[in-house]
């Protein structure tokens, strides 16, 4: 039992921000998604300033955004903060319709998704 309280890790403040509806297919987002997670906010932004892929677009507004809600409703730094989570939803997909060759018509599906980054201080020990 005295091993246990010896070190006790500090329960770290958690920071989330969503983006709904978001016109990238879940399956692209989640390879830019993957590239950010467990960074620090200042290499993920770097990470996605480069990144070539359309939704880096999005999940980097959501990001910003999720450091915004630390800085402003919990009074914490956003350079000290780290991706502590960062997950791809999908969201509803909007059927289309294209006319194809002799009266048939092709199905377009154009797929959405919800992106949700959560942002928290670097776990610490006390000992």
């Amino acid at each position: 039992m005295a091993a246990a309280t010896d070190k006790q890790t500090v329960q770290a403040t958690v920071v989330k921000a969503t983006a709904k509806f978001v016109h990238v297919s879940p399956r692209k987002a989640r390879l830019v998604a993957d590239n950010i997670r467990g960074r620090t906010v200042p290499e993920a932004r770097t990470i996605l300033a480069f990144t070539p892929r359309a939704a880096a677009v999005g999940v980097e507004k959501v990001l910003r955004s999720a450091v915004a809600n630390a800085e402003a409703n919990h009074g914490l730094t956003g350079d000290d903060l780290v991706v502590a989570e960062v997950f791809v939803d999908e969201g509803p997909t909007i059927k289309r319709f294209q006319p194809r060759a002799r009266g048939r018509v092709g199905r377009i599906h154009k797929r959405t998704c919800h992106i949700t980054v959560k942002v928290a201080e670097p776990t610490r020990r006390e000992g």
